[in-house]
């Protein structure tokens, strides 16, 4: 008996590979302009420049914030996290750094979540301006550098 050269699990994987991708390619040449899929999840976060902790001896968020460099593509990432039936705590004392936070004329994205009962604040380059904004799945338009509508 002759084994055949290429007919293993490996080609028939290949060619349903390559059917996927002309399927996919098809559905979305036809999608019209704005019906591009939404993303999931929340936006990407970068690497943040800053990191701030609540907890003993650590001085007030505005003290801290007033210490950090400023750039308009910063935006401050407020994590406040609780434990089970405290969830109105941790709402709260995301408010409180989210008005220490406006304060110092920063944006900031809050977060509330299951956790060890502690907040952070994270200071990254995360804003998105219109210069730099791609794409805007929510309306379908998109913006390129200098031009608004």
């Amino acid at each position: 008996m002759i084994a055949r050269a290429g007919t293993g699990w490996q080609t028939l994987m290949a060619d349903l590979s390559i059917i996927l991708f002309m399927v996919t390619a098809a559905a979305l040449s036809q999608a019209g302009p704005g019906m591009a899929p939404a993303a999931s999840g929340p936006s990407p976060r970068s690497e943040p420049i800053a990191v701030y902790r609540t907890g003993k001896g650590a001085p007030p968020l505005a003290e801290w914030l007033g210490a950090q460099p400023r750039d308009p593509r910063q935006m401050l990432t407020l994590v406040s996290t609780y434990r089970p039936g405290r969830q109105a705590e941790a709402l709260a004392r995301a408010e409180t750094l989210a008005r220490d936070a406006t304060a110092q004329g920063l944006m900031a994205r809050i977060i509330v979540e299951p956790g060890t009962g502690d907040a952070t604040a994270t200071l990254a380059y995360d804003h998105t301006t219109p210069e730099t904004a791609r794409d805007l799945p929510s309306t379908g338009q998109s913006h390129s550098r200098g031009e608004q509508s």
